[in-house]
């Protein structure tokens, strides 16, 4: 059974850093792997996604602040946010999709930026 793990979430303020890392273990052929974000109240949103080959895509609402990026040889995938807002607060969740199209969600990490 794979699994994920993320980890690098935190209170911030705005205009802050913060990155996130996801290493996933004992899943085979990995294809997709991306973030995505639940704010309170609010449904479970793409925030950016990123294929064994290096292409990426994004939410409109992080482009130009947020990086994703992943260490096939380590199985992790990182999430670079910068010039964080009040509105990125949410649970931070990775996602992976392996080449069977099986899919897998890690337990999430909480990111809060205060005002």
């Amino acid at each position: 059974q794979g699994q994920l793990v993320e980890s690098g979430g935190a209170l911030v303020q705005a205009g802050g850093s913060l990155r996130l890392s996801c290493v996933a273990s004992g899943i085979s052929f990995i294809n997709v792997m991306g973030w995505y974000r639940q704010a309170p109240g609010k449904e479970r949103e793409m925030v950016a996604t990123i294929t064994r080959g290096g292409s990426t895509a994004y939410a409109d609402s992080v482009k130009d602040r947020f990086t994703i990026s992943r260490d096939n040889a380590k199985n992790t995938l990182f999430l670079q946010m910068n010039s964080l807002k009040p509105e990125d607060t949410a649970v931070y969740y990775c996602n992976v999709v392996s080449f069977s199209g099986r899919l897998h969600w890690g337990q999430g990490t909480q990111v809060t930026v205060s005002s």
